[in-house]
């Protein structure tokens, strides 16, 4: 062994002996209520794919026609030959869906936000973010140079502490024409919470500040025509920034950022992560198209209320069983068990009853705040809330649950 790999090994040592090390799954189905890996079918409550559309027939359908009509990749980048028409088709789908001037799509929802966040502030701005924000808004804030100030999760006032502090700055040479974003989610990813968007924006327009609103785990579930918790707070036209993934309950692949056509404009000459990468494959963008579609019409109402109908029977399930249950009803629900290897225990436990939820440890979640990270799809059937009911109930004693 080389010295480069000695030490590569030595890390991965150090965490494994801290409970943290973690290795690739190779799933040999399908995403859906099931999935097969090990030679073994289990019950899936780990998905995201919200509504149960990622191996939906009419996603493949659009998604085998772009591929023979356009080949598998885009072959260059957006502003080069490989803006394609799906593309440009799905943008003015998310649009319309959004309620937004424009949309621009990306590889990712993770190149979204680096090349959004980086395209907006630089180093004389400053980006103000809820603690509990996803990894790439943390990294997208910190390679923007910007000034960078964290507040407590879901905290108004320490919020608005900040953008006092911002607003009393000095105006001199180096801190003329400051502009101040704040970035929260709207429904977060390991808690399952809602961002308070309308007092948010009340306070982000007190204070002449710009407001980014991730609502990846929003979209498709949220919402009179489910596009998110800004319908559902009245709050859409009143936030400069929206970005989104379409690898949810688009059950497709990429993300997208919605907003004013100004916006789209500036991130089409200035975002790096869109005008330096290939563009996404025409597949994945028709099929997101027929996701944005099939979410806007009835079969995506329907698909919404049996979410809906499974988040409510399972929380009453959680309390009948004695596990604690999150105040605020979402599609994510996590069971807190503290202890990493308590965590990862109950994982095996359920694996080992054909259940799969995974332990989520440090870093994704702070040190002592291991959970199961349970998620629902409107895919799951009254036997499957059944079964994992009564797999939850078994392990619910071995646990040092409050």
């Amino acid at each position: 062994m080389n010295r480069f790999a000695s030490e590569l090994r030595q890390r991965l040592d150090a965490i494994q002996a801290q409970g943290l090390h973690r290795v690739l799954r190779r799933i040999d189905s399908a995403q859906s209520r099931l999935i097969r890996f090990n030679d073994q079918e289990f019950l899936n409550f780990s998905s995201n794919d919200y509504l149960g559309l990622a191996d939906h027939p009419r996603l493949k359908t659009a998604a085998l026609e772009a591929t023979a009509r356009y080949g598998t990749g885009s072959g260059a980048s957006r502003l080069i030959c490989g803006s394609l028409a799906p593309h440009h088709e799905l943008e003015t789908a998310l649009a319309e869906f959004k309620g937004t001037g424009g949309a621009l799509s990306f590889a990712s929802g993770y190149a979204a936000a680096l090349g959004t966040i980086g395209a907006l502030v630089g180093k004389e701005d400053i980006i103000v973010l809820d603690k509990l924000v996803h990894a790439s808004l943390v990294d997208a804030a910190r390679l923007s140079g910007a000034k960078l100030r964290v507040f407590p999760h879901n905290d108004l006032a320490a919020l608005e502490e900040i953008l006092k502090w911002a607003a009393d700055r000095p105006t001199g040479s180096e801190s003329r024409g400051s502009q101040v974003l704040i970035v929260t989610e709207s429904i977060f990813s390991m808690d399952g919470d809602a961002a308070p968007l309308a007092e948010l924006v009340a306070l982000k327009e007190r204070f002449g500040a710009w407001l980014m609103v991730d609502e990846a785990h929003a979209t498709g579930v949220f919402g009179d025509h489910r596009r998110g918790v800004a319908e559902a707070a009245g709050v859409t036209g009143r936030i400069e920034i929206q970005l989104g993934t379409l690898g949810k309950a688009l059950g497709s692949a990429g993300g997208y950022i919605c907003g004013a056509p100004e916006l789209i404009d500036y991130l089409i000459n200035r975002a790096r992560s869109f005008i330096f990468s290939t563009a996404p494959p025409p597949a994945a963008a028709a099929a997101a198209h027929a996701a944005v579609d099939l979410v806007r019409s009835p079969e995506g109402a329907e698909r919404a209320a049996q979410l809906w109908a499974n988040i409510a029977e399972v929380r009453a399930m959680l309390g009948a069983a004695g596990w604690p249950v999150p105040e605020f009803s979402s599609p994510i629900v996590p069971l807190v068990i503290g202890d990493e290897t308590a965590a990862v225990a109950a994982a095996t436990h359920l694996r080992e009853r054909g259940i799969f939820i995974p332990a989520i440890r440090y870093p994704t979640v702070a040190r002592g705040s291991a959970r199961l990270r349970l998620t629902l799809s409107a895919a799951h059937t009254r036997e499957d809330l059944e079964r994992l009911a009564g797999a939850l109930v078994e392990i619910r004693p071995t646990l040092p649950l409050s």
